[in-house]
């Protein structure tokens, strides 16, 4: 009896923090903003890994419009620094499973238990195999016109991309550019920068002179954490995940450009639907906290 006494106190003194949240972008941090003012026991991992490292200027976010996106991640962590049950730590997990009734997740070689782990690791991005393409990416080359539409306003752009949803996006610039061009990745034969924009060299031998590119690159989700837990998936290769970040596996929520619930044709690619992903999930953390 003594013994079972013993390890039942072992098992309760693992299980350490309320939350940890895997991902420092916007999704993570205000998980941890919110968890943080709720006076939740908090760790939060940030890897250093950014889908928008390369974007200058962030846009469609209020009162940021414009804002450095890495001054939007400084400023978020000294807000979350006033709060003392947020442990905010630069750091890769490397595992996360089930054990015991609990969550464990490891972290440089150590291993830490959690009631729920908010997964907030983003999407890597792949981009069309032009030549000169990525050296602009994120400033003349984009792919979301909410987010980097004005940008061009008044001068002509390119919308390159062989799918079917190209002539949409194009319909979407027309009352922004002064011209749309919608061109086959296919035939592109290099991207040059230039003072005033880009120069598409086309495989014609003409040139396409625009203020920028917009594209449609691959994308999955990043690391391999998703898959080491078994999380369900969506077709198009997000998380399924309820409207609170909720995934298939107890404890386990998944926000930002990772998860996708049923009821959207596809993932958010939004700082402002991030955030609120990020903010629901710990919601609901909080909630199951409490829950009898």
């Amino acid at each position: 009896m003594k013994s079972h006494d013993g390890s039942e106190r072992k098992r309760k003194e693992l299980i350490v923090y309320d939350a940890i949240i895997i991902g420092g972008g916007p999704a993570g941090l205000q998980a941890a903003l919110t968890l943080g003012r709720m006076h939740r026991r908090t760790l939060l991992l940030d890897s250093g890994e950014y889908r928008n490292a390369t974007v200058r200027h962030a846009h469609n976010l209020l009162t940021n419009d414009g804002r450095d996106p890495g001054e939007l991640r400084r400023l978020a962590r000294a807000e979350i620094a006033a709060y003392d049950t947020v442990e905010t730590r630069d750091a890769v997990a490397t595992d996360i499973a089930s054990v015991e009734g609990a969550l464990r997740v490891v972290v440089d070689g150590e291993e830490h238990r959690t009631h729920a782990v908010i997964v907030a690791t983003g999407v890597a991005d792949e981009l069309p195999a032009i030549p000169g393409l990525a050296e602009h990416w994120g400033d003349t080359v984009a792919n979301c016109p909410f987010c980097h539409g004005h940008e061009f306003a008044g001068r002509p752009v390119a919308v390159v991309n062989g799918s079917d949803h190209a002539s949409a996006l194009a319909r979407m610039l027309e009352p922004v550019a002064s011209e749309v061009h919608v061109v086959d990745p296919a035939a592109v034969r290099e991207v040059v920068g230039r003072p005033e924009g880009l120069r598409l060299d086309l495989d014609d031998g003409s040139a396409l002179e625009v203020a920028g590119a917009f594209v449609a690159p691959t994308w999955r989700p990043r690391g391999d954490l998703l898959e080491r837990i078994g999380v369900q998936r969506q077709d198009s290769g997000a998380v399924r995940a309820d409207p609170f970040g909720r995934t298939s596996v107890e404890g386990v929520y998944a926000v930002g450009d990772i998860a996708q619930p049923d009821h959207l044709p596809g993932p958010l690619f939004s700082l402002a639907a991030a955030i609120a992903g990020g903010q629901l999930a710990a919601v609901a953390v909080v909630q199951s906290l409490v829950a009898p």
